[in-house]
């Protein structure tokens, strides 16, 4: 390939927004050599590659919109540590089969069982596949939707809960809340319903979400829309931070 038809192809590259071809053109002609491709092979080959890093790009990009506390996946999940939790279940819900149908997804526990690794493990699942997707504790979201609504802009505020995809609600029941509050809680769960997925995680049984929200009427309300179309994973086992803490303190005692 001649310097003067490289160049060529680098700017036209550049003007159409594919960056990765200009910058990788000789190693797909290298390529091209060496496998003896064929016209289309080769079209295919650069087209591939170029649409895999922009996948790659929207996905790191979005991954930094969501607020996600950090990106664990599934892989880094210890199974073993929760023998009543059937690994099956969580990787059904991998396949984000509930996203596609606007569905949601209830990870309810103890403190320290890994609701909230597995809740962002399957956020980040989705937003591979490019489902948009947001994270907030629930105490947050609420923190939030009342200094919006003192500052009479609600409706522009709760559009950052409606408008992903996925949204992740977690820590729900670890304050209660005042009706009021709740209230905003039920607007965002009422809006979302059947039009966006939400994954949330809870300390709380859901008999005792009236306590939470300070209203039975209105937590069966939230439940009611919640719960209609739901995976809930109920997770029993021992905490994951209580089990670090005593290896800390184990290897101490060894030392000293």
């Amino acid at each position: 390939m001649s310097q003067l038809v490289s160049a060529r192809i680098r700017t036209m590259a550049a003007k159409l927004g594919l960056p990765h071809l200009a910058e990788s053109l000789n190693q797909y002609a290298q390529r091209a050599d060496e496998s003896k491709m064929g016209y289309l092979d080769f079209l295919d080959l650069v087209l591939a590659e170029e649409l895999a890093v922009r996948d790659d790009r929207r996905f790191r990009q979005n991954l930094r919109l969501s607020k996600l506390p950090h990106h664990k996946t599934l892989d880094d999940y210890d199974f073993s540590f929760q023998p009543e939790l059937d690994p099956r279940k969580i990787k059904d819900l991998a396949t984000l089969s509930f996203v596609e149908a606007k569905a949601n997804a209830a990870l309810l526990g103890p403190p320290g069982v890994g609701k909230t690794h597995l809740a962002v493990a399957l956020a980040v699942a989705a937003c591979r596949a490019g489902f948009s997707i947001y994270f907030t504790s629930l105490d947050d979201m609420v923190r939030h939707l009342k200094a919006a609504e003192a500052a009479g802009r609600l409706t522009s505020k709760l559009r950052t809960y409606l408008r992903p995809s996925v949204l992740v609600v977690d820590e729900v029941g670890y304050q209660p809340l005042e009706r009021a509050e709740a209230n905003l809680v039920f607007q965002v769960i009422s809006k979302r319903y059947e039009k966006g997925s939400i994954i949330l995680t809870s300390n709380k049984t859901f008999s005792e979400w009236g306590q939470v929200f300070g209203d039975e009427v209105l937590a069966t309300a939230i439940l009611d829309r919640l719960l209609h179309h739901c995976d809930v994973i109920s997770i029993n086992g021992p905490s994951y931070r209580l089990k670090n803490r005593l290896t800390a303190i184990e290897r101490e005692t060894d030392a000293a």
